[in-house]
């Protein structure tokens, strides 16, 4: 197993010790991290990147052959890669089925939070031609989506994606099995504020946790990044900084902003990424072409799409 052996002299010192420390603490899961590294780094590049190149983009955050194999072969079993082969070589991408998931969970990443509340909720109704399996699985896809259960066969959420929700209902063929409503305060009727429902279907807890851990892990990096990086040392630091947001991002359920408790730790945290992304984003980009390019050529060079990410690279 390689894992990173780090670089000499400085303040790169400093940014070696951080990387070794944060790896040894809470080394990432292999499956999750090359989910990461194809949503980051390989999608932008065309999306395909042979076993070789995977192996040499992951060994440094300690996933050796084996356990990367497993990984590919388990994403593969579970619908989100696709693998081809040609002669002893294998070449992965990200599975057709999962693409569009895979590109509003990333969009979701790399866009600064500014939903506003209309004053509505978007809900989600179960009808009695659905199936016991078709029900678990529109609620375990909308609670993925941000949704709250809010009543038995009931989702809602005040600041709905109307494309992703019907993507949803069109991927699990459930369009002509749901009611899909928006709702308001009923005018000259005393009911409870529609408001509280925030606080009766999410708690919010383990989120403004996540974030504040992740403003405490990368804060440091502040200062010690305004160099010219090593284009490896810029890679691992840009993956481990992708990939920590988005596990706690991800889980956020993308709550209007007048609807979320003061001192939201959610855009400082959105803020944080931006700042370290845009410091490290080109040397680790050096790292990832010459990697896929030493297994393919042909590796087309960064989607123009790229540069919009953060709200532009520059």
């Amino acid at each position: 197993m390689r894992i990173w052996s780090g670089y000499n002299g400085g303040m790169n010192t400093v940014l070696n010790e951080w990387i070794e420390r944060c790896l040894a603490e809470e080394p990432p899961r292999s499956k999750s991290l090359v989910m990461t590294i194809f949503g980051d780094a390989i999608v932008p590049h065309g999306g395909l990147a042979w076993l070789g190149s995977l192996i040499e983009l992951l060994a440094p955050f300690g996933v050796n052959d084996r356990l990367l194999r497993t990984s590919v072969f388990r994403l593969a079993q579970e619908g989100w890669l696709e693998s081809q082969r040609d002669g002893r070589r294998s070449q992965y991408t990200v599975a057709a089925e999962a693409q569009p998931r895979l590109a509003r969970a990333f969009r979701r990443i790399y866009t600064a939070p500014h939903a506003h509340w209309q004053g509505s909720w978007t809900f989600v109704l179960g009808t009695d031609g659905m199936t016991t399996a078709e029900r678990a699985t529109l609620r375990k896809e909308l609670l993925w989506e941000g949704y709250s259960v809010v009543a038995p066969g009931i989702a809602g959420h005040p600041a709905a994606d109307a494309e992703a929700l019907d993507a949803l209902l069109g991927r699990l063929a459930l369009r002509g099995k749901v009611y899909v409503v928006q709702a308001a305060q009923l005018p000259g009727v005393q009911g409870k504020p529609l408001a509280d429902l925030v606080a009766e279907g999410w708690d919010l807890r383990d989120i403004v946790a996540g974030y504040e851990h992740f403003i405490a892990r990368f804060a440091p990096l502040r200062g010690l990044l305004g160099q010219a990086l090593p284009a490896e040392q810029a890679f691992i630091v840009r993956t481990l900084l992708i990939h920590e947001y988005r596990r706690v991002q991800l889980h956020d359920p993308q709550l209007p902003m007048e609807l979320l408790p003061p001192s939201w730790p959610g855009a400082a945290a959105y803020e944080l990424a931006r700042e370290l992304y845009l410091a490290t984003w080109a040397a680790a980009e050096e790292h990832i072409f010459a990697t896929l390019q030493r297994e393919d050529p042909a590796t087309p060079p960064l989607a123009s799409a790229f540069h919009e990410r953060f709200g532009g690279l520059g």
